[in-house]
């Protein structure tokens, strides 16, 4: 069985010898009785999966059913391509691989829901993109989403994954939490350092409200995987400095459990609060189901 807390998966790599996505790998072996190969390519093909969302809606601009969201994506890589960007032409493009990939899921299109759909943008835009920027071949990217996948087993068991049940923090920011740890392992990190990721994420966006306009998971949605996005990546680079999240990160997972409970229930997916019921989000509303 796996690890229960994130305590109990630090002990258990340290006393192996291994890093996480080792320790995953070699669970899922046995959980699924099916070989290592076999768990590994079914992992490759979930990696392809992401490389094909997150550079979909790039090439050509992609628009959602509704028409509340579309061709982000398009315009955040050609202005990459400018080379005039602020923050960079690393952040730049991973924020143009997290919108396509949200975009790619409005529009009906494959995605992989990592760990939900309304999330599916942030673990793909980081791992593919601090994968390409520290040179990692396709297996060490493989490796990295099996260490978000341990990870987000923890957070699963412990708290929740799920928006309607503890809001977008549960959402964005558990996929957050799963994809800084993966990079900071890709960056030889240790499994302390890659849940101390995970606790800052965490942290860092706690309490945050599921309140999508007119019930669709594209506003704020989208926006929301790119914030994660750059979360995650910066937060990789602030534990490989050396700074650590002085909260553990079970005791984080634990609050933010609590907190998305003690949410009311119009901030929890319904639709009923926050961003959804501006007059704005209303009008989208009542344009979208007028028939």
């Amino acid at each position: 069985m796996f690890a229960a807390s994130g305590e109990e998966l630090v002990r258990i790599c340290n006393d192996n010898h291994i890093p996480i996505w080792e320790y995953a790998i070699r669970e899922e072996v046995i959980r699924s009785e099916a070989s290592r190969s076999d768990v590994i390519e079914n992992m490759r093909r979930t990696l392809h999966v992401m490389m094909d969302s997150s550079t979909y809606a790039q090439d050509q601009q992609v628009r959602s059913i509704s028409g509340l969201i579309g061709g982000d994506a398009y315009k955040i890589k050609m202005y990459a391509d400018k080379g005039i960007t602020l923050t960079g032409d690393f952040l730049n493009r991973a924020m143009a691989r997290a919108m396509s990939s949200s975009e790619v899921n409005a529009a009906m299109g494959r995605i992989v829901a990592c760990p939900t759909a309304g999330s599916c943008g942030i673990l793909p835009a980081v791992i593919l993109s601090a994968g390409e920027k520290l040179n990692k071949a396709e297996d060490e990217l493989i490796n990295a989403l099996f260490t978000a996948a341990g990870v987000g087993i923890i957070i699963a068991k412990n708290a929740t994954l799920a928006g309607a049940e503890g809001g977008c923090q549960a959402e964005c920011g558990s996929a957050a939490a799963m994809a800084s740890p993966a990079v900071v392992e890709m960056m030889g990190g240790t499994p302390e350092q890659a849940l101390n990721a995970a606790a800052i994420v965490i942290k860092n966006i706690l309490g945050l409200v599921c309140d999508p306009v007119a019930g669709l998971v594209e506003v704020p949605c989208a926006k929301r995987n790119v914030a994660g996005t750059v979360s995650a990546l910066t937060t990789a680079d602030l534990v490989m400095s050396g700074v650590s999240s002085k909260i553990p990160f079970d005791e984080v997972v634990g609050a933010m459990y609590k907190v998305g409970r003690q949410m009311p229930v119009e901030l929890r997916e319904t639709a009923q609060g926050g961003i959804a019921i501006t007059p704005t989000a209303l009008k989208f509303k009542k344009e979208i189901f007028k028939d």
